[in-house]
């Protein structure tokens, strides 16, 4: 609970403050909003804040999100839930709705905003406002209490709560249809038309991903019958093509990281362990890490001894020194980074091996190690579909020491683990991933 108001005796509806989690099934806060609906013989309303000027979000963003929330809206209906829309910031949106709401319930979110919406929406409303955590397998602060060092303290902690939270939530029958209830709400029935009544930053068009539940399911089917045998294996080649590409629906709510470890669980495939390892305790260790670390996106969120290497090592000599236009143009020395940087910008999500190399180079290749943090930030947040997110900045904070140990000296790292070109060539065919990129963008032009 958010706060301690009673709930409302005169209200006309159970209000689910629908904002992290996008979508109509595996949702933890829309059975409960449905259940508490029927304990009062009242409808539930579902309300979605759509703000012009979310940070750092562009038409490639909104796009997305928008054929998601078109699909969640048709579905909602299918269960006689009415799902409005409106155009404001969603504190603001809530906190109108509240005034004939009996309870609020929220999903989760870990960002700052989103627990600063959260907090102003529990100060201003007087009803109950709920939270409940259906974005990650484990609540946070059921995981951990407190900012955990590395993926080795974190592992064991999540795993003893796996049992008791890996549970598939049971689907309620709601009562009384609120299909019916006249709201105005933001049309969104056509995509293209919504959107051209946005204000929003039009500079990066869209990538190769379509939003919405349906098409995170075929990626799943995809991945589970043809990708997942091979993941354990395969899983750094960026030419094998094993991965789920399910982190831009994750990103959005769209698809529940329950459903995907349910559907993975059920398999006997050799790279399941593998799978889980990355969707649950690397994924939520990201969230661990914004919880607790109020400078998740800045340099300052560094550990004390990633901080002290970089800084000591922060005027040894660069062999490359990059601008910030230079590096988003993809203009630099190094054709394996530039098709790294291509490939984000091309299709919304760049491979998870190569986003490793890229943030590593940039740290070499920039003036001092905050500029380099900044930029890898503002490039993985402009660019990939599943930017602005926790694990966009834990992995941004990877690349300079977070959730990792202290290696080897050398100049401009100092003891952060190293990658170079070298050691891509070891993996795979590092040529063969470039002629994929070069081709790719034959059919897609890459403007910035």
């Amino acid at each position: 609970m958010l706060n301690t108001r009673p709930v409302k005796g005169r209200g006309r509806y159970i209000l689910y403050w629908m904002q992290a989690a996008q979508r109509a099934e595996y949702n933890h806060a829309l059975e409960l909003a449905i259940q508490k609906a029927n304990e009062l013989n009242q409808p539930v309303v579902l309300i979605f804040g759509l703000t012009d000027d979310y940070p750092e979000a562009n038409f490639r963003h909104y796009k997305f999100m928008l054929e998601g929330l078109r699909e969640t809206q048709n579905a909602l209906k299918e269960r006689d839930v009415k799902l409005v829309i409106r155009r404001k910031s969603p504190d603001s949106a809530v906190i109108e709705a509240a005034k004939k709401a009996s309870i609020v319930i929220v999903d989760a979110g870990q960002l700052l905003i989103q627990r600063q919406w959260r907090q102003a929406v529990a100060q201003k409303i007087d009803c109950p406002l709920f939270e409940v955590e259906t974005n990650l397998i484990v609540p946070v602060e059921q995981a951990s209490f407190k900012e955990e060092f590395s993926a080795g303290t974190f592992r064991p902690r999540i795993t003893a709560k796996l049992d008791y939270y890996l549970k598939k939530p049971q689907q309620v029958k709601l009562k009384i249809k609120s299909t019916a209830c006249d709201f105005d709400s933001f049309d969104i029935r056509n995509v293209e038309k919504a959107l051209g009544k946005l204000k929003i930053d039009r500079s990066v068009k869209m990538g190769k991903f379509v939003g919405g539940i349906k098409n995170a399911k075929k990626l799943l089917a995809e991945f589970i019958d043809k990708k997942l045998d091979r993941f354990a294996e395969e899983r750094n080649d960026p030419n094998a093509d094993c991965i789920s590409n399910l982190s831009p629906y994750l990103h959005f709510g769209q698809v529940s990281p329950m459903k995907i470890a349910i559907e993975v669980l059920k398999t006997d495939s050799p790279g399941k362990e593998a799978f889980l390892e990355e969707l649950i305790v690397r994924r939520e260790l990201s969230h661990n890490f914004v919880r607790f670390n109020q400078r998740y996106d800045d340099f300052d969120a560094l550990p004390a001894w990633a901080k002290r290497t970089l800084n000591f090592h922060a005027r040894d000599k660069r062999e490359y020194n990059y601008t910030l236009r230079e590096f988003e143009l993809a203009e630099t020395h190094d054709p394996y980074w530039n098709a790294a940087q291509k490939e984000m910008v091309l299709t919304g999500k760049m491979h998870g091996y190569m986003r490793m190399f890229w943030g590593k180079k940039i740290l070499e290749w920039s003036k001092n190690p905050q500029q380099a943090f900044k930029t890898a930030l503002y490039l993985n947040n402009k660019y990939e579909l599943d930017g602005r997110d926790a694990d966009g900045f834990a992995g941004v904070a990877w690349c300079f020491g977070k959730h990792d140990r202290a290696w080897s000296e050398r100049p401009v790292f100092g003891k952060i683990r190293y990658m170079n070109a070298a050691g891509l060539k070891r993996k795979f065919d590092a040529d063969a991933y470039v002629r994929k990129i070069e081709e790719m963008g034959k059919k897609v032009s890459y403007d910035t």
